[in-house]
């Protein structure tokens, strides 16, 4: 199954982020938007993988823009 989360992306002064509201916790940093990409992405799958395996429910996507 295929799960789709919003995810808002940040500019800071020395580099950006970001995260998805609807998974707590779970965020990516990095000094270009590919990488805070990368970063995030593979934090999510790492994040819901955990969840999986410790037989809990994941998160119900409801955040929009």
């Amino acid at each position: 199954m295929t799960r789709r989360y919003l995810v808002v992306y940040e500019n800071g002064p020395n580099n950006m982020s970001g995260f998805a509201p609807d998974v707590p916790g779970c965020a990516g940093t990095g000094h270009t938007l590919d990488e805070v990409r990368l970063n995030l992405r593979e934090a999510l799958e790492f994040h819901l993988e955990g969840l999986v395996e410790d037989h809990q429910q994941l998160p119900i996507a409801t955040t929009r823009s």
